[in-house]
């Protein structure tokens, strides 16, 4: 039942670098993995007709969002209006992850 774990231990990213599974998605929504490798950064975005919300689950995340950033240890829960631009960042020696929940699914329901 578990999608979680199974994906974080496929996921092993390389300083500088991200990846990412998918964990759920469905109609109306979609739960993505990510991890960042020392040094990554997901790049600042936006969804305009999604909420998004970040579950850090491994490490310390540097949360981005519009103008504004902040570390978020695991367990954190962060949200994102919809059209807020967000991103994040590692900046540990560690690799860091987090979900992202998005609702509705980005072009569905």
């Amino acid at each position: 039942m578990d999608r979680l774990a199974d994906a974080l231990a496929e996921l092993d990213p390389a300083e500088g670098t991200v990846e990412t599974a998918e964990l759920v998605a469905t109609d109306d929504v979609l739960v993505k993995a990510f991890a960042l490798g020392p040094d990554a950064e997901l790049d600042p975005h936006e969804h305009a007709d999604s909420t998004n919300v970040f579950h850090v689950v491994r490490g310390t995340v540097t949360v981005l969002r519009d103008d504004e950033e902040e570390p978020v240890t695991a367990p954190g829960v962060v949200l994102h209006e919809r059209g807020a631009v967000h991103g994040a960042r590692n900046d540990t020696d560690e690799v860091v992850a987090f979900t992202a929940s998005l609702y509705p699914m980005p072009g569905g329901g």
